[in-house]
Formats: C-alpha cells, sequence, structure tokens
C-alpha cells in the first residue's frame, strides 16, 4: 500500500473501540465523525476523543455535510469540536441516502467558514461524487483544501482539481487493498498518508515554530 499506513477514520458504527491496542497495531491518528447537517452530533465522538487522547493519537474530527442550511451546519460542527491547532478537521462531502446532499456551492461556503474561522483550509473527503460534480474542471476555492480521496481499488484516481491525494480511504473494512482490520477495532476505514512527515501534516511543526518565535520575542 503506497504512503504511511497508520490513520483510520470512525464514527459510532464502530461500537466500543480500544485504541491503545489500535495504537500498539501501528496507528498514529484518528479522524472521527463529529458532525451531520445542521443538528445531528455523532453519540462517540466526544469519548472516542477523550480515549485517543489517553493513548497519545493524533486527532481529527469530519463533518458529513447535507443539503441543510450550510451556515447552520458549520457553526454545529465547529461548536461541537470546539477546534484546538492540532485538531485536523474535514469536510465529508458525499452522496447523503438518508435526505438532500450537500452541493457544490454549499462545500465551498462550508469550507470557506471553517477557514475563515480557524485561519486554515479543512481537508475535503470525497471520491465519485466529486468526481461527477466536477469532472475535469477546476474549483480555485475547494483546490485550497487538501484532498482525501475515497477510492476502493488499487490505484488513486484523484480529481483533475487535485494534483494529488494527501489521504486515501483504501478500504471500508470490506473491499480494497489489504490490511482491513486495526487490533482494538476491527474491520474498519483505513487510511494511507502520502507523505512521511504526519506530525508536519498535522500542524505540530507550525505550533512548534510559533512557540519559539513567541519565546524569542519576550525574551
Amino acid at each position: 500500500m503506497t504512503g504511511l499506513n497508520v490513520i483510520v477514520d470512525l464514527s459510532h458504527h464502530n461500537g466500543n473501540v480500544d485504541l491503545g491496542k489500535a495504537k500498539a497495531d501501528g496507528i498514529l491518528g484518528v479522524i472521527h465523525k463529529a458532525t451531520q447537517g445542521a443538528a445531528y452530533t455523532d453519540p462517540m465522538y466526544a469519548v472516542n476523543k477523550q480515549k485517543a487522547q489517553s493513548a497519545g493519537l493524533l486527532w481529527g474530527a469530519y463533518h458529513f455535510g447535507t443539503g441543510n442550511d450550510v451556515q447552520q451546519q458549520a457553526q454545529h460542527f465547529l461548536s461541537t469540536v470546539q477546534p484546538g491547532p492540532l485538531d485536523l478537521l474535514v469536510l465529508d462531502f458525499e452522496t447523503n441516502t438518508q435526505g438532500s446532499s450537500m452541493s457544490l456551492d454549499q462545500a465551498r461556503q462550508f469550507v470557506q467558514i471553517v477557514q475563515a474561522h480557524t485561519g486554515r483550509w479543512p481537508g475535503l473527503y470525497s471520491g465519485i461524487y466529486i468526481k461527477t460534480l466536477l469532472g475535469n474542471n477546476h474549483d480555485p476555492i475547494l483546490a485550497n483544501c487538501w484532498f482525501w480521496l475515497s477510492e476502493y481499488g488499487p490505484v488513486a484516481k484523484v480529481p483533475a482539481n487535485w494534483s494529488t491525494w494527501t489521504l486515501w480511504q483504501y478500504t471500508d473494512g470490506a473491499v480494497g487493498p489489504q490490511p482491513h482490520t486495526v487490533d482494538g477495532i476491527g474491520a474498519c476505514d483505513r487510511d494511507t498518508f502520502n507523505g512521511t512527515d504526519l506530525m508536519k501534516f498535522w500542524g505540530y511543526e507550525e505550533i512548534a515554530t510559533a512557540v519559539n518565535t513567541s519565546s524569542a520575542a519576550n525574551s
């Protein structure tokens, strides 16, 4: 499997997970569903965040976009996550099988609200949905987001809007290349990172630089 295969993405569907065992099995980061639409909060988000922190794992949160009011969705996500500088943030942009789906314009609005609130662009997770809506067109707003590809085949096929993938969800725990399972979790969504410096991607280098700059200014 190409990349650094050390990340899982979870939701309440994964049940009662043991993230200590997951870390011992080589997992370094967890990206968890936080919210969906304008009101839903994943009931395991806070529980698993505490487990991840106790295990010393990197943490991220994603919002499943719907066709609801995008301002309300963004506010719901941000108020639920209360993101710190080391919380990875993602918009899950895919077809909603239980109601209206988020549009391209809504996705643009959502990521701009997150950027305005946090000073950084979130990732955009998508697969066939973004490929169908965008085709080979370029979207200058969404292109600011690092791309998290959902593709369960042996080859990562990236939309023309991005030069490459940053994360690749290569399996849902049932189909796609191996491995599918993680100790302490079982079969699950697994993700590989397109690089070697995972800590820098997660923002740790920026924090260290800011702290060192502040210390130097105050000395």
